[in-house]
């Protein structure tokens, strides 16, 4: 059941806006395949799509350890190496790009130089899981998941703030594969992608910073789950699912108010707006590629471009 009014979503079908080019595209093994995608070759696997005020739209490329640029002209550049497998990006206020790197932490990228420090490497000397996913508050604190390998069977996934001021607070310590966040446009609820339970939780922010009474908003179905998130300016949650090669958009109560089709694979991993505008873009990440749909509402605004 999609809404308790029995309605259909409504079915928006995303276009291809661009692929990236072959000379890019690196089909070679990798040890991130061998464990993701055992017996496959990824030449590319595409996640964190995020867009600077210049309209550059930034990728990381998880499996070959790259951030990507793609030009308001649809020119694909590499900017940099990490090391490791960036996952989720996020542009600060001051322009720099914040990196989710499973391997190394969170990392901070001057796209100008392409140098690349460590903001923060571990937690109290212990290292992370494996970081997945950002988000800037108003304030310029970060939200982001620890997923690693945890599961239904290992319901050990982690959600953490790191505060501006340099303090680090564990938020969520239970979570089987924390993957997307979000928060709602007042910042009084954040929003998890929980992927291997097929849900996503919403949880309330208390007054001192902790949260309280997370719940399921949403639960779906398929061989994987949903991945990344991003808010429009009408507190809907825009959900890309990695196996259903779609996203939907919930409304405040959890239901699916649209459904936005990929022509291509099912592995839709990210989304995000243009900002300002309601112009959505979407990694399908099997293809390497980036598609577009228009959607009803404009995004929320976000901390880059405050």
């Amino acid at each position: 059941m999609w809404s308790l009014d029995l309605s259909h979503p409504t079915v928006i079908d995303a276009r291809i806006l661009t692929r990236m080019p072959d000379v890019l595209r690196r089909a070679v093994r990798t040890d991130w395949a061998d464990a993701n995608k055992p017996g496959h070759i990824a030449d590319s696997f595409l996640e964190g799509p995020s867009f600077d005020r210049a309209g550059n739209l930034y990728l990381t490329d998880i499996p070959h350890g790259r951030i990507l640029r793609i030009t308001p002209a649809l020119e694909w550049q590499e900017v940099a190496q990490t090391g490791g497998w960036p996952n989720g990006l996020a542009v600060h206020r001051d322009g720099s790009l914040w990196v989710t790197d499973y391997r190394l932490g969170i990392l901070r990228l001057d796209v100008e130089t392409g140098r690349i420090e460590t903001v923060l490497g571990h937690r109290n000397s212990e290292s992370f899981k494996g970081v997945n996913d950002l988000i800037f508050d108003a304030q310029g604190n970060v939200y982001f998941t620890d997923q690693g390998q945890s599961g239904l069977h290992d319901p050990s996934g982690r959600v953490y703030r790191y505060r501006s001021s340099g303090q680090l607070d564990l938020i969520m310590h239970n979570v089987p594969s924390p993957n997307g966040i979000a928060l709602s446009t007042d910042e009084r609820f954040l929003f998890v992608s929980v992927t291997r339970a097929n849900a996503v939780w919403r949880g309330p922010l208390l007054a001192d910073g902790a949260i309280s009474k997370v719940g399921a908003l949403r639960t779906f179905f398929g061989t994987s789950g949903p991945d990344g998130l991003a808010l429009d300016a009408e507190n809907g949650l825009i959900v890309a699912h990695a196996s259903l090669g779609c996203a939907f958009r919930l409304n405040a109560m959890g239901e699916v108010t649209h459904i936005i089709r990929s022509p291509l694979g099912k592995a839709i991993t990210n989304v995000a707006f243009r900002p300002g505008t309601s112009t959505l873009v979407i990694t399908d990440s099997d293809s390497g590629t980036v598609l577009t749909a228009e959607l009803p509402v404009a995004g929320a605004p976000i901390y880059s471009h405050g």
